[in-house]
């Protein structure tokens, strides 16, 4: 990516960082919800941030939908809904087969079309933080995915995931 990308991202990774910092220590203070200290650190923080997100996002590809305001709100959607649904009924579903003791794990190989290194990761780590499964390793397009549940050698991608592959899809490719 050329290097005004970079920088956009850079600043785009800044802005959001600084806007954290500021949700995540909002409280009574001076200056609306915060003490001056806090926004002197949120803007250290995001300084920080943006000189460490250099080497980062030089080495990865995929992370134009920093810039577009449309796949961060998509994000943000994915994250507050169908992220959090399928967490949910996946501790309800973990909860039922302790206490059944119903459970047959495996590592099973779905096929997940995503092309890029930003989706990619995101498509594991959504893997991973559901409860009962556990992304082992990739090559490709294929994810190797330790699961409590396996009923079938070859199971569709979509049985293990739900609609997380669309929406990582739809966000970072």
């Amino acid at each position: 990516m050329a290097d005004s990308n970079i920088r956009t991202a850079q600043l785009v990774v800044g802005i959001y960082s600084f806007i954290l910092y500021l949700l995540l220590t909002a409280s009574t203070g001076d200056l609306l919800f915060w003490q001056y200290g806090d926004i002197i650190l949120a803007i250290l923080v995001s300084i920080i941030t943006t000189a460490v997100s250099y080497k980062i996002l030089d080495n990865i590809n995929g992370y134009g939908f920093l810039l577009n305001p449309i796949k961060m709100i998509t994000l943000l959607v994915y994250a507050i809904g169908p992220l959090f649904y399928r967490i949910t009924k996946a501790n309800i579903d973990i909860a039922w087969r302790v206490i059944t003791g119903k459970i047959t794990p495996g590592i099973v190989k779905i096929k997940t079309g995503l092309k890029n290194d930003l989706s990619i990761t995101m498509l594991a780590n959504s893997i991973t933080l559901t409860p009962g499964t556990l992304t082992v390793d990739h090559k490709d397009d294929e994810f190797y995915v330790h699961w409590m549940n396996v009923t079938e050698d070859k199971p569709e991608a979509e049985k293990l995931t739900g609609s997380m592959i669309r929406w990582v899809r739809r966000i970072a490719e």
